[in-house]
């Protein structure tokens, strides 16, 4: 089992990011059920954000309202939350004020009953020596026990080799799915494994692509973020491009008698078994309903054979469009 700051985890996480983030957010009790299935189910890494749905009702407020009903849970349970982006411009804003602000806001809104177990910015602010952010964390938060550690999220290799020479780096969190293997071969992936830091797979169902439920443009929700903010793969031509692959992943799926979300999260995690990659692999699949939690929890060892037909397919296919809007910054 990984071990993450110095407890085990689960082999798969759990996305908290759908329960607040999103214009209709699902019933507290909804989530609470899905968060308790979770867990039950070997998912105690859960991730969420100070930005994920407004103050008072983002991550923090969930947790809080969670641990509330069901404070047996607390030390079973790992999180890891991000932050650091400053109210007023919604830019990552690394400075003393609001990365002192940042910390105790999100400390605040647990009201006790759970620790950070890892805090990072969203992403790097280059107007800020990270020497003179993680100082300030590792003294006054991390030595003073307010939080467990530090992770990197949405960040590229050379930040990696470079936060490691101040803080300890615990895990750090990028963007990994067959729609993007980009950090196993942009240095992302070899960073973790020469430092011996368990990389955070987010969406690693391509935002819902892979789970084939999404087969056009019209089958997103008309409030869906994804059309709100014009995330490229989701835009008319990009998405019957990219649909190519998910049937791809259909057909492996359906000979291993699995669904395709089942295949696309195993085989990140089977990923870390091949040679200088972290050795630790967590893929944190979002879930707001106990089903898919049941689905996506399932632990299945892709084989060999079914890798080396993955790696066929992925040397023949480019994804149409990029991974985020432009006005998102990206490999920080």
């Amino acid at each position: 089992m990984p071990q993450i700051a110095g407890k085990e985890m689960g082999p798969i996480g759990l996305g908290l990011m759908g329960f607040t983030w999103r214009p209709e957010p699902p019933p507290q009790e909804q989530a609470f059920e899905t968060m308790r299935a979770a867990l039950k189910n070997g998912s105690n890494f859960w991730n969420g954000g100070e930005n994920y749905g407004p103050p008072e009702y983002n991550s923090l407020v969930l947790l809080e309202r969670y641990f509330e009903k069901y404070p047996e849970d607390a030390d079973k349970v790992v999180i890891s939350i991000k932050g650091g982006a400053n109210p007023k411009t919604h830019q990552t804003d690394a400075s003393p004020e609001n990365t002192r602000r940042t910390l105790d806001d999100c400390i605040a809104q647990l009201k006790g009953r759970k620790k950070i177990d890892l805090f990072e910015f969203g992403r790097r602010d280059p107007a800020v020596p990270m020497e003179e952010t993680f100082r300030l964390i590792d003294e006054e938060y991390v030595q003073t026990g307010k939080i467990g550690g530090i992770s990197l999220s949405e960040v590229r290799a050379e930040t990696i080799h470079e936060a490691v020479k101040y803080t300890k780096v615990h895990a750090v969190e990028v963007e990994l799915s067959l729609f993007t293997p980009d950090v196993l071969t942009n240095g992302v992936a070899s960073a973790c494994a020469e430092h011996n830091i368990p990389l955070i797979a987010y969406s690693p169902l391509g935002r819902g692509l892979l789970t084939g439920h999404l087969r056009k443009p019209s089958d997103l929700p008309s409030n869906s973020l994804l059309r709100t903010f014009g995330f490229p793969r989701f835009q008319a031509g990009n998405f019957e491009a990219n649909v190519a692959l998910v049937e791809q992943v259909e057909a492996i799926a359906g000979a291993r008698g699995c669904t395709p979300a089942q295949l696309a999260i195993n085989w990140t995690r089977a990923v870390a078994r091949r040679p200088g990659m972290p050795g630790a692999i967590v893929p944190i699949p979002g879930a707001t309903t106990v089903g898919r939690v049941e689905e996506n929890t399932r632990v299945l060892e892709v084989s060999e054979e079914e890798m080396a037909v993955i790696d066929g397919i992925l040397e023949g296919f480019k994804p149409a469009g990029e991974r985020y809007p432009d006005i998102f910054p990206v490999n920080t």
